[in-house]
């Protein structure tokens, strides 16, 4: 996977561990009003506050369970 493909240009030269502390807007495709959104909605200032929100981390767990329950 290449990590650039998901950051805007400014953030591509950045260590991982850099991006953490890295707003959330670093993620190309997230515009200031998203981060915004996710700043007023959840107090999500940066990508780690992102990948360690809760919701966001349940979510992702019942994608993956679904695709193995059985109907």
């Amino acid at each position: 996977m290449n990590i650039n493909n998901a950051l805007d240009k400014a953030y591509t030269d950045k260590p991982l561990n850099e991006l953490l502390t890295a707003p959330v807007d670093a993620l190309k495709g997230v515009s200031e009003s998203d981060a915004a959104a996710l700043k007023q909605a959840f107090n999500i200032t940066t990508i780690g506050d992102l990948a360690n929100c809760k919701y966001f981390q349940w979510a992702q767990a019942i994608q993956m369970l679904a695709a193995t329950e059985k109907a």
